[in-house]
């Protein structure tokens, strides 16, 4: 099971898209809904389950649950499982769909041990940072899982109700920090055109699930293999781009933390 996934500016068009892929024949484990929850007070600590447990969804996900009766709203499909968490850098977000609370979960970088493997299969940890850009600027992400024949459909489906491409959200990700990155690294006296694709590489792979909040040290070994790769193919390229790229990325996760867990603070002091 592999996943295409489509940005929405919107909640409604997301819907509109899905109501499209349920009439196609998509079941609710094969799609997860993500969009932003403007009702924090419906979020409340507690253990990540889904609103309607599956077979094979435990409940020990670990994080926030809360409340997600109606933001289905137009989506003509019954009763959906519904999970709701508060994601490092960009706030509650609500997710749709049996597989909703496994993506919730990767974004504490953690998935449970109650997820089974034939439903963990296939989760775009690789892309998870760009459905939370995307949530972070107030839009809604459309995650599908069909048969791999029915893959391109989906994804046309989804342009034509609107969605941009998970690649061009990513690029469009890319563009909006490349100034700062570039500056930055230049002060070191390289040539950041000539390095930035291993930079990139590194500073995405420190926002992969998998390697949230750790040291370059503690992944070194796992990326030695895409960094000899890399390098094969561009015999010029230096790995302290990419150990740098890797670095920054780090920071720049923090610094989301950091602000979210600021803008928390009042909130809670208000409630109490």
């Amino acid at each position: 099971m592999s996943a295409v996934a489509g940005v929405f500016t919107s909640r409604e068009s997301a819907q509109q898209a899905l109501n499209r892929l349920w009439s196609a024949g998509l079941t609710e484990d094969r799609f997860v809904l993500l969009t932003p929850d403007s009702n924090h007070s419906k979020v409340r600590q507690g253990p990540l389950i889904s609103d309607t447990e599956q077979p094979g969804m435990g409940k020990a996900m670990g994080g926030v649950i809360g409340s997600a009766a109606g933001v289905a709203g137009g989506v003509h499909i019954g009763a959906l499982a519904a999970a709701s968490a508060a994601v490092p850098g960009v706030g509650p977000v609500i997710a749709l769909g049996i597989l909703g609370g496994a993506i919730l979960g990767l974004t504490g970088a953690r998935m449970g041990g109650a997820l089974e493997d034939r439903m963990a299969k296939g989760l775009p940890a690789d892309e998870l940072f760009v459905y939370e850009d995307a949530l972070r600027k107030g839009h809604s992400v459309v995650i599908a899982f069909p048969d791999k024949n029915a893959k391109e459909s989906v994804q046309q489906a989804m342009i034509e109700e609107g969605a941009q491409t998970i690649d061009a959200a990513r690029q469009q990700w890319w563009i909006g920090l490349r100034d700062a990155e570039k500056e930055r690294y230049s002060i070191e006296g390289r040539t950041f055109e000539t390095d930035e694709d291993f930079y990139r590489m590194g500073f995405e792979a420190a926002l992969h699930a998998e390697n949230r909040c750790k040291e370059y040290d503690q992944i070194h070994s796992e990326m030695q293999a895409r960094v000899d790769e890399f390098k094969k193919q561009h015999p010029d390229a230096d790995e302290r781009a990419f150990r740098q790229g890797f670095e920054r990325g780090a920071a720049y996760y923090q610094q989301l933390c950091d602000r979210d867990f600021e803008e928390e603070q009042p909130r809670q002091r208000r409630a109490s």
